[in-house]
C-alpha cells in the first residue's frame, strides 16, 4: 500500500501511522460502542473473525474476547444456567452507581414499612441489618451519603457473619456511597470485601476498577474490569469503555518510558525504497548527478567537480544509492558540523532518516531549520515541511500539521508532493471532498502519478462507501479499473483496489490483486500480511493465513504489521503467550509513542487474560 506497513490511506510521509489511523480513522480503537453480539458467538464456537482495523470491535476488544472461549468452554451452560436461576447481585441489570436491594430476601418479609412496626426485639439480627441498609437505600436516594453511610456501617456490624451474600451486598452498598464522595481508597475496600464473600459479585468488581483507575492504580484496573468484561460476554457498554480507557492509559504508559530507552532500529531496505518514491519533487532522494561523483567516480572524460573537498553530504548520496544506510547520519552529521555548501541537504536528509528510525524528536529541530532557511531552495523548504506537517499529524497534532502544509503549498505552488500528501491527511481527517481536490491538484501537475491518481479513486470510493451510494462506489471501482489498465506497474494502485474489493465482499478478485502486487514487488512484506487477513475473512483459513504471515516475516524481520497481526491471530487461536511474544517484537520494532502505545495496549489486553483466567475458573466452579 501506498505508505508501507498500514493498512490504510495513510502518507508515505509518515513512516508508521497505523496506530494513529485506529485513533482518526471511522473504526478505530475509540470505536467501543459497538459491540456485536454475533462476534463473540462467532469467536465462542472458534470460528476466526478478521483481526483487521476494519473490525467494528477493536483489536484489544478481540485480544480479551477470542480467549474467553478458553476460559468458558464447558462451564459456560452451567454459569449462564445459574444466573438465569439466581438472583446474583452481579448480574442486575441498570446503572451501577444505585445501591443494591436485598440480595437474598428473607421468607415472610414485607418490606421496611412492616419490619418498622415489629417490636425491636422480636427482630433477628439479619433484619435488623436489613432494616438499617433499606434505611441507608432512602439517604443514598435523597443525597445524604454520610447519612447512608452510618446504615450500611450498622447493617455490616448486625449481618452474622455466615450471611455472606448479604453481608457482600452492605459492603457495597457503602462502597456507593463512598464512591459519591470521591473516597476511592474506602470505594477499593468496602468493594475488596464484597468481592471477597462474592467473588461473581459484577457491580462490586466494576465500582472497585472505577475506584482503582481514580487512584492511578491502572494495572489492578485492568484485571478487575477484565473479569467484568469475561463475565458480561462483551456485553456491557460501560465495563468495555472502561477497558479500552485503560488499556489506551498503559500503553502510553508504557511506551514514554520504553520510546525514550530504546535503541534506534533502522528499517529494512524495501521500507526505505518505498518510503521515498513516494515524493517526487524531494531533491535529497535523486540519485548523484554525474557532477556530484567524488573525483575517483568521474568517467575518463574528466568533467569538472563542483565539490573540491570532501563531502560528508555527498557520501551520504553515495550510500543511500548503495543502500548502505546505517552510515547516512554521521556523513550528514559531518556535511552539518563543517558548514558545507551542502549544509541544507543534509540537515533535511539526516532528519529524514530519523524520522525513519522513530526518533522525532532529533528529526524536529533539523527540519525547523531547513524551513527556516529562506534563501535555501524552495522544494527542500517544502519537503521539509512536508514531513514536519506529517510528524505533527503522527503526534496527534492536526491544526499544527495543517499549517505546515499549508504554508508549503504557498510557497512551491506547483509541486505535486505538497497536494499528494495533504490529501491524504485529509482522508484521515474525514475531509474527503478536500482530499479529491488535493488529488485532482497534483494529477494536474503530475498526470503520470499512478499513486496519486489510485489514491483519488480511493477517496471517491471510501466517500461512496460511507454515503451508503451504491452507484458511486460503482464509479470508484470502475476508476480502479481504469488505474490498474493505464498503469499495469503500479503496486500501490492494485493493493488499494484490493482492499475495496474486499469491503465489497469480492474476496476472490481481491485475492488476484494481491498476487498482482506480489508479482511487481515480491520484496513487499506488508502484501503478505493483507493477503493472509484476506484468507481468514475469505475461507476462515487460519492455517494459510499464517502461512503467508509467516512469509511476510521471513521476507522481512523488522515488520512490525506482520508480528503485530500475528499476535492478533495468535489470540484468536487461544495462544496467548504466543500472542504476547509476537505483540512484544512488534514493540520492538515500533517507530513512534503512539504506535508502541497501541501494540502495549494489544499486548496488555492479551496479559490480563492469562491472568484473570484462572480467576474466571474460579468462578465456574464457585458454590455459595
Amino acid at each position: 500500500v501506498p505508505r508501507p506497513g498500514c493498512s490504510c490511506t495513510a502518507p508515505a510521509s509518515i513512516p508508521r501511522c497505523r496506530c494513529f489511523c485506529f485513533d482518526l480513522a471511522d473504526n478505530g480503537v475509540d470505536s467501543v460502542s459497538s459491540v456485536v453480539y454475533s462476534a463473540w458467538w462467532m469467536m465462542a464456537a472458534s470460528k476466526p473473525v478478521e483481526p483487521q482495523s476494519g473490525s467494528s470491535l477493536p483489536r484489544w476488544q478481540l485480544a480479551l474476547l477470542i480467549g474467553t472461549p478458553i476460559v468458558l468452554g464447558v462451564g459456560a451452560v452451567y454459569m449462564w444456567n445459574r444466573s438465569k436461576t439466581k438472583d446474583s447481585p452481579g448480574k442486575r441489570d441498570g446503572e451501577r452507581t444505585t445501591p443494591e436491594g436485598s440480595a437474598s430476601p428473607i421468607q415472610g418479609q414485607d418490606g421496611a414499612a412492616n419490619r418498622a412496626s415489629r417490636e425491636q426485639e422480636d427482630m433477628s439480627p439479619l433484619d435488623r441489618a436489613q432494616g438499617a441498609k433499606n434505611k441507608g437505600n432512602k439517604y443514598f436516594k435523597a443525597g445524604k451519603y454520610e447519612q447512608a453511610i452510618q446504615c450500611y456501617t450498622e447493617a455490616i456490624g448486625l449481618c452474622p457473619r455466615e450471611n455472606q451474600t448479604d453481608l457482600s451486598t452492605f459492603y457495597q452498598n457503602r462502597a456507593a456511597a463512598y464512591e459519591q464522595q470521591m473516597k476511592w481508597t474506602e470505594v477499593v475496600q468496602d468493594c475488596s470485601q464484597a468481592v471477597e464473600m462474592n467473588p461473581r459479585y459484577i457491580k462490586a468488581l466494576f465500582r472497585r476498577a472505577k475506584a482503582l483507575e481514580r487512584l492511578d492504580n491502572n494495572k489492578e484496573c485492568l484485571e478487575d474490569v477484565t473479569a467484568v468484561c469475561i463475565l458480561e460476554a462483551f456485553q456491557n457498554q460501560q465495563s468495555m469503555l472502561l477497558a479500552d480507557k485503560v488499556l489506551k492509559l498503559l500503553g502510553k504508559e508504557k511506551a514514554k518510558d520504553k520510546y525514550k530507552n530504546r535503541d534506534p532500529l533502522m528499517p529494512s531496505p524495501q521500507f526505505i525504497k518505498s518510503y521515498f518514491s513516494s515524493f517526487t519533487d524531494d531533491i535529497i532522494s535523486q540519485p548523484l548527478q554525474k557532477g556530484e561523483k567524488k573525483d575517483e567516480d568521474k568517467d575518463n572524460e574528466g568533467e569538472a567537480a563542483e565539490v573540491t573537498e570532501s563531502s560528508g553530504y555527498l557520501k551520504a548520496k553515495q550510500y543511500m544509492e548503495e543502500e548502505n544506510y546505517d552510515k547516512i547520519i554521521s556523513e550528514c552529521t559531518k556535511e552539518v558540523e563543517s558548514g558545507g555548501r551542502y549544509t541544507a541537504e543534509a540537515l533535511l536528509l539526516r532528519a529524514t532518516f530519523y524520522l525513519l528510525i522513530g526518533n522525532a524528536t532529533g528529526a524536529q529541530p533539523d527540519l525547523d531549520r531547513v524551513i527556516n532557511m529562506e534563501d535555501s531552495n524552495v522544494k527542500l523548504r517544502a519537503n521539509a515541511l512536508i514531513k514536519r506537517g506529517s510528524m505533527y499529524m503522527q503526534q496527534q497534532q492536526p491544526m499544527m500539521s495543517t499549517q505546515d502544509f499549508n504554508m508549503a503549498a504557498e510557497i512551491d505552488t506547483r509541486n505535486a508532493d505538497v497536494y499528494h500528501h495533504r490529501g491524504q491527511l485529509k482522508i484521515l481527517l474525514d475531509q474527503v471532498e478536500e482530499a479529491v481536490g488535493d488529488f485532482d491538484e497534483c494529477i494536474l501537475l503530475r498526470p503520470d502519478s499512478a499513486l496519486a491518481q489510485a489514491q483519488k479513486c480511493f477517496a471517491l470510493y471510501r466517500q461512496a462507501y460511507t454515503g451508503n451510494s451504491q452507484s458511486q462506489v460503482q464509479t470508484a471501482m470502475d476508476g480502479f479499473e481504469d488505474v490498474i489498465r493505464r498503469f499495469p506497474k503500479c503496486a500501490e494502485g492494485y493493493a488499494l483496489y484490493a482492499q475495496a474489493l474486499t469491503d465489497q465482499q469480492q474476496f476472490g478478485k481481491a485475492d488476484q490483486m494481491y498476487n498482482k502486487c506480489i508479482d511487481l514487488e515480491p520484496d513487499n512484506a506488508t502484501t503478505y500480511v493483507h493477503k493472509g487477513l484476506l484468507q481468514l475473512q475469505w475461507k476462515q483459513d487460519l492455517d494459510l493465513g499464517l502461512d503467508l504471515i509467516s512469509k511476510a516475516i521471513e521476507i522481512d524481520n523488522k515488520c512490525d504489521f506482520a508480528y503485530e497481526t500475528m499476535g492478533t491471530i495468535e489470540v484468536q487461536r487461544g495462544n496467548l503467550d504466543k500472542a504476547i511474544d509476537m505483540f512484544n517484537k512488534a514493540i520492538n520494532l515500533a517507530k513512534s509513542e503512539m504506535e508502541m502505545a497501541h501494540l502495549y495496549s494489544l499486548c496488555d489486553a492479551a496479559y490480563a487474560q492469562t491472568e484473570r483466567t484462572s480467576y474466571v475458573v474460579h468462578l465456574l466452579a464457585f458454590e455459595e
